[in-house]
């Protein structure tokens, strides 16, 4: 969470208008999956936005810690997608994080993919005390 969230305090300083255009398209075709309830989609989307957010940081040892964790964590990020109501919560989150950048608002943009990341943690969690079975 912390690294994704010094990738977005610099990103909000450093995003150029072509990438906020590719980080709307990416939220978008977020939205589209959510619509479509299609945790799969809007898992690959979701990579797509974290990417860009990565990339925009302007910081190259950064983005490539913050690729290497991110494919480190896949099947634990790919899984809490499928708690209920994750994908609609996740796609608000989104949208905070895009609104920061689009302000430039560092501390916000910071904030908000911080809490975005760790939230993920806490629907882990969730999940797999949802798969245990209940007790007689």
């Amino acid at each position: 969470a912390e690294l994704e969230a010094a990738c977005a305090r610099f990103a909000a300083m450093r995003i150029s208008e072509d990438a906020l255009a590719e980080l709307r398209i990416a939220n978008e075709l977020c939205q589209h999956a959510v619509d479509a309830r299609d945790s799969d989609g809007y898992y690959r989307e979701n990579e797509r936005f974290h990417a860009i957010l990565y990339k925009q940081s302007g910081n190259s040892f950064l983005e490539q810690e913050s690729k290497r964790l991110h494919r480190r964590l896949m099947p634990f990020r790919r899984l809490q997608l499928r708690v209920r109501g994750r994908l609609r919560q996740s796609m608000a989150e989104h949208e905070a994080i895009v609104q920061a950048l689009e302000a430039g608002d560092a501390a916000a943009a910071a904030e908000a993919t911080r809490a975005h990341v760790a939230v993920q943690g806490e629907k882990f969690n969730n999940l797999m005390a949802s798969l245990k079975p209940a007790a007689e």
